[in-house]
């Protein structure tokens, strides 16, 4: 197998080489990166089956380009405004294509991509990614489902808890930043509910759980749980769904009122010399504090519950996983919480062991057991529980 790994000296991209120079079945790796000298500076990878290219992703003919390759597989981890540029090139070049983000901009190249015969797995990551895959995998246990509620969220170990937000970066300033403006849209008590981004850290449907080990984490509404429900066809049998984002308790007492405030506007400030938006001061004022020490551990968490009719029988699953940042390479649980379902899929795909066609979904495409076994040899181990409902 020889995969193309754009982006292969980010975050994300550096944790797909570790793992595919090291899987047996890959005979090459071509990382693709605006900065590929970064890949030298890399010493935990054994580089034997990495060669490092040149690639700016805003010059689309070089991105059409490096496809001309021979690949048998394309992991995309570049930004989200590059998911449709990439995608176009690997439906034209006839290559499948695995990405991380989310699918809105490119799902109406099904019928392109299913004309070439190409599969586009995008969502397949951590959050969206494994999530959607446990999903499906509770469907396929229970006989009717209910209540499906998605829990997930990158935070620093207690440890490393050294600021007021409770925070640190384990993945891009811009985009968590980003992430605090977002809708969310849910079913409660079997209605369907709008939580506009402004209401973001400012509703009732705000909570929190308590995960083994850790304590309380503060539950905040954060995306469209509707889309799934529709997606997996039982929207209607809902009486409640939700996807959150998981932090320490008091991030949304300190979000709220910021938000409300303006700081994370991008609307330029008027009087002052430069052209500059409060979000741009926030992110430049906060990604050098909120970097993670070469000692400290980010933690990947997530849980999802799921209670529905097993054998005439009312039943709650419980699917939960905890990553820990890896000292020994550097690589950070969110770095290998996105990046390995990536790579398990790309396998999958060049394997045969997913045969669909068009733009794809985690949620009802990927087999749920061979995805699974492969993430536990990885060391994400996914904790099951059933529990009967009264």
């Amino acid at each position: 197998m020889h995969a193309l790994v754009l982006g292969g000296c980010g975050g994300q991209g550096r944790a797909a080489l570790y793992d595919l120079s090291r899987n047996q079945k890959v005979d090459r790796v071509t990382c693709a990166d605006i900065q590929p000298e970064l890949l030298n500076s890399f010493d935990f990878l054994t580089k034997d089956n990495i060669q490092a290219v040149r690639l700016d992703v805003a010059d689309l003919n070089a991105l059409a380009s490096i496809m001309d390759d021979e690949f048998d597989v394309v992991l995309d981890f570049l930004p989200p405004q590059c998911v449709r540029p990439v995608a176009e090139a690997a439906i034209h070049r006839g290559v499948p294509l695995i990405n991380t983000n989310y699918p809105y901009d490119i799902l109406d190249l099904d019928e392109a991509a299913k004309e070439r015969g190409v599969a586009i797995m995008p969502e397949c990551g951590l959050d969206p990614g494994i999530d959607l895959v446990l999903y499906k995998y509770s469907l396929e246990y229970f006989d009717e489902v209910f209540k499906l509620n998605s829990y997930c969220g990158g935070i620093p170990e207690k440890a490393a808890c050294d600021n007021p937000l409770n925070y640190k970066i384990s993945w891009n300033i811009e985009a968590v930043l980003n992430s605090q403006k977002r809708d969310a849209t849910l079913i409660a008590a079997s209605e369907e509910i709008y939580i506009p981004a402004e209401a973001q850290h400012d509703n009732v449907f705000i909570h929190e759980i308590d995960f083994p080990g850790l304590g309380s984490l503060e539950a905040i509404p954060n995306g469209n749980a509707v889309h799934y429900a529709e997606l997996l066809n039982i929207a209607g049998a809902l009486t409640e769904t939700g996807r959150y984002t998981l932090r320490w308790p008091g991030w949304c007492a300190f979000w709220r009122p910021m938000k409300q405030l303006g700081f994370l506007s991008h609307v330029p400030l008027k009087d002052i010399p430069h052209e500059v938006s409060p979000f741009e001061i926030v992110t430049t004022i906060l990604a050098p504090q909120l970097q993670y020490k070469d000692d400290e551990k980010d933690l990947a968490v997530m849980v999802n519950t799921i209670e529905g009719l097993k054998d005439d029988e009312r039943q709650i699953m419980t699917c939960s996983l905890l990553i820990e940042r890896d000292l020994s390479t550097g690589l950070l649980a969110m770095n290998m919480g996105v990046a390995y379902p990536a790579c398990i899929v790309a396998e999958m795909i060049v394997n045969g062991e997913i045969t669909p066609k068009g733009v794809l979904s985690p949620a009802v495409d990927i087999p749920c057991k061979g995805f699974l076994d492969r993430l536990n040899t990885k060391g994400i181990v996914v904790q099951e529980r059933i529990d009967s409902s009264k």
